[in-house]
């Protein structure tokens, strides 16, 4: 039997999934986190250059993507100083590196998609 059917449901710091790919989108699923993860993956970064390298995210969503990251371990905040100015940065978190050949396999068949069937400016990719 596959892990994902072992049980009715499996519990993860509290919340509970009704299999493995429930609980894979529960940590990295919607719009922007995987996103973050992607950009995280080379190195650490400031919050402003991820912005750069997200322009449509806004502020608040960028800050809270971040947090629930940081809180399910997959990203790490450090902060450099106490007076203003002070320097934070984030990088994946060994459990956050984990997500790299997801990130990597999504990022393959996005670019798969966005070639077959995307269109870019108005015009097709191909």
């Amino acid at each position: 039997m596959k892990t994902e059917c072992l049980g009715d449901y499996i519990k993860h710091k509290g919340e509970k999934y009704p299999c493995t790919v429930s609980l894979a989108m529960g940590l990295v699923g919607g719009k922007w986190k995987a996103v973050i993860l992607y950009h995280l993956k080379d190195r650490e970064k400031r919050y402003s250059e991820l912005r750069r390298e997200m322009p449509s995210i806004t502020e608040m969503t960028l800050s809270l993507q971040l947090k629930q990251l940081e809180n399910d371990g997959l990203v790490s905040r450090k902060v450099y100083g106490k007076k203003p100015p002070i320097k934070v940065v984030y990088n994946l978190t060994d459990f956050g590196k984990t997500t790299i050949p997801v990130l990597e396999a999504i990022t393959a068949w996005g670019n798969y998609v966005a070639i077959e069937q995307g269109e870019l400016a108005g015009g097709n990719i191909k």
